[in-house]
């Protein structure tokens, strides 16, 4: 069994809900929802243990509909209960093993239309989250999404959603992925196994529904 990390943030407790400053998308009176700051919030880990050669930190939104028809439409909700599914906000491989934090706005300064690059940066490599997916066919903003970008749940789902931001201490010093960053979240934790020495995470939610206590 892996061992286990302690993971904070400076920008909300485990629990809590995340402030807008980091989110992709704000609630909004006139239209529902705005764009955002986009900051990504500072991450702080701890207890890494002996034989630690790297880190990956990820982010995922875990309560996605499976079935989008009814998001954001005028009249209709999204049900509690439907069906959900991993959403990636987050890919970050190859820590460097000296590494136990990401200060504020590291993996994000704001936002991007088209999204950031993927690819090599100082602290790791970072993948393509699932905005790329979710923007393809809006040509204002349709690109490879690369590092973190922040909640944007659907404004009209009765779910309050939940994101974490999980760290893993790994035995490996690179996962062997991509260095342009060309890969996906199913692609990171396919390479994760067999190479967790430990693991931790913090929780936050967010919601752009009124009705729904955050």
């Amino acid at each position: 069994m892996p061992g286990t990390l302690t993971v904070t943030s400076d920008a909300f407790n485990d629990g809590d809900p995340i402030p807008e400053k980091y989110a992709f998308c704000a609630p909004c009176a006139e239209e529902h929802s705005k764009m955002s700051t986009n900051i990504s919030p500072a991450l702080n880990w701890s207890g890494a243990p002996d034989g630690t050669k790297s880190f990956a930190v990820i982010c995922v939104d875990v309560d996605v509909p499976t079935i989008f028809d009814d998001v954001n439409q005028e009249g209709k909700t999204l049900a509690a209960d439907m069906p959900r599914q991993d959403f990636f906000h987050g890919l970050l491989v190859d820590v460097p093993a000296d590494r136990s934090s990401l200060a504020e706005g590291e993996e994000s300064e704001g936002l991007v239309a088209k999204g950031k690059d993927p690819g090599r940066v100082p602290h790791g490599i970072r993948g393509i989250n699932d905005y790329t997916m979710f923007m393809a066919s809006n040509p204002d903003m349709a690109g490879d999404y690369g590092g973190y970008d922040g909640p944007c749940p659907p404004w009209n789902d009765e779910l309050l959603h939940h994101y974490e931001f999980r760290v893993y201490a790994l035995d490996v010093e690179s996962l062997g992925l991509d260095e342009g960053g060309n890969f996906r979240g199913p692609d990171v934790m396919a390479a994760l196994e067999g190479h967790v020495l430990a693991e931790g995470k913090i929780t936050g939610t967010y919601t752009q529904n009124p009705d729904v206590a955050s």
